[in-house]
């Protein structure tokens, strides 16, 4: 490998606003909503903390721990670490980041596409907005703000970590806040608002299932960017002095209330606009639209809404794209200008297929009943994220000596997290793993 030591590290706050801006992406603000939707709303949200606990907080800590001590990307970390076999294992990391770049890409380029028909008011010249977002995706456009967003994210990238990535984060982390307050209070005062917010936040328990259970494991786990190597990643440029513990409850608890604030954004909204809250994966670019257009001053919310999730989408992009970034400046020493330019270019080229397969006019990208992009996506989410989740927690709990000195916890506290990864944590990732892989069904 090369030498390519990492100099620049993140500060104490612009670190936890990273790792944020990782944690918070459209897994917040778009899957989150219409899975509590389908399984429940309140309960299902009260069963996602708790899985929080059990699975996302240990495992977070596990990975930023692991970055820390090997101060470097997947690979290098755990081969230093662990030696060649789990640096080998560690590959997995990178691939699975790569691969979810790829197609994520795509995705984060249709917020923007419609943030912009938003203000301009395009969005709402129609009545007919699935055949509308089904126009979309199924032609060519959707590329060049694929592009767009991967310029956007290499810019940040090869300005470094201090000057790109924090700096970058250290902005759009507040606007975010921002942009989610004004749209909660904007959506908690419509009349009839709070059906929706009941909905949201008063827990019905029969409604849960061993299914719901399964789901809440699973957001729970790919809320947290865990299993793709970004929080290694991150961590490897985090100061010594930095407490691991605390930073794990602050990113803990900013998704959260991303979570939190984007349910009472969405749940109001779609509730006095007569929308099912079961609504599905179309919700936020079908439903929602439909909803702005009966709103006042919908095009300038539903613009607002659509930066939300672009400002979102690209905080998380940078996260994944900068893990095989990492990787390849500490395998093949390059400088980070290189480095950033060859992958998000790989990158790009990878999600042009994944992004023409959804319109179904290129027949050879769509095999097996699915096209290019759900089958890059069921590879990436449902497969080397719970399986890399999987060898971590094993690794940490089970083969690496140092995890109680680089974690930083107390005896007490020590002891309780490495009973989570021994014995809670790598069962409860197995059964997500089962369940995504349709091993398991109910």
């Amino acid at each position: 490998m090369g030498k390519n030591k990492k100099k620049e590290q993140f500060t104490s706050v612009g670190f936890i606003m990273a790792a944020i801006g990782s944690a918070v992406g459209l897994g917040n603000m778009w899957k989150f909503p219409y899975i509590t939707g389908i399984y429940g709303g309140a309960a299902f949200f009260i069963l996602f903390l708790f899985c929080l606990l059990l699975v996302g907080l240990p495992i977070l800590l596990a990975e930023m721990s692991v970055g820390r001590a090997g101060r470097g990307n997947p690979v290098a970390s755990m081969m230093k670490l662990g030696g060649k076999k789990w640096g080998a294992l560690g590959f997995l990391s990178v691939a699975g980041s790569f691969l979810i770049m790829s197609f994520y890409g795509v995705v984060a380029g249709w917020t923007l596409h419609y943030a912009l028909l938003s203000f301009t008011g395009d969005l709402f010249s129609t009545n007919d907005f699935s055949g509308l977002y089904k126009d979309f995706i199924g032609g060519w456009m959707p590329i060049g703000w694929q592009f767009i967003v991967m310029l956007i994210t290499a810019y940040v990238l090869i300005k470094g970590v201090s000057s790109g990535i924090e700096r970058f984060n250290k902005i759009l982390i507040p606007g975010l806040v921002i942009l989610l307050v004004l749209l909660a209070i904007q959506a908690l005062s419509l009349p009839g608002a709070g059906q929706g917010v009941s909905f949201f936040l008063k827990p019905d328990f029969s409604k849960l299932t061993a299914e719901s259970a399964l789901v809440a494991l699973g957001q729970a786990f790919f809320s947290m960017s865990l299993g793709m190597g970004t929080m290694i990643t991150y961590g490897a440029y985090v100061q010594k002095s930095q407490s691991l513990g605390g930073a794990t409850v602050a990113v803990g608890l900013g998704n959260v209330l991303y979570a939190l604030l984007a349910g009472l954004i969405i749940f109001p909204t779609i509730f006095v606009y007569g929308i099912e809250p079961s609504e599905g994966p179309g919700l936020v670019f079908i439903a929602l639209p439909a909803a702005f257009s009966a709103m006042p001053l919908g095009a300038i919310f539903g613009g607002l809404f659509f930066v939300l999730l672009a400002f979102a989408a690209i905080t998380s992009a940078i996260s994944v794209l900068e893990v095989s970034v990492a990787f390849a400046m500490d395998y093949f020493g390059w400088k980070r200008p290189m480095a950033v330019i060859i992958v998000a270019s790989l990158c790009f080229l990878a999600g042009v297929p994944a992004a023409l397969s959804l319109g179904g006019q290129l027949d050879w990208l769509v095999f097996g009943g699915k096209p290019l992009f759900d089958w890059m996506d069921f590879l990436g989410t449902n497969i080397l994220l719970p399986l890399n989740g999987l060898i971590l927690t094993i690794f940490v709990g089970f083969v690496w000596k140092g995890a109680a000195e680089e974690s930083g916890l107390t005896s007490m506290w020590f002891r309780i997290w490495l009973f989570m990864l021994r014995f809670v944590a790598p069962i409860l990732v197995l059964l997500v793993l089962l369940y995504s892989t349709g091993i398991i069904k109910l």
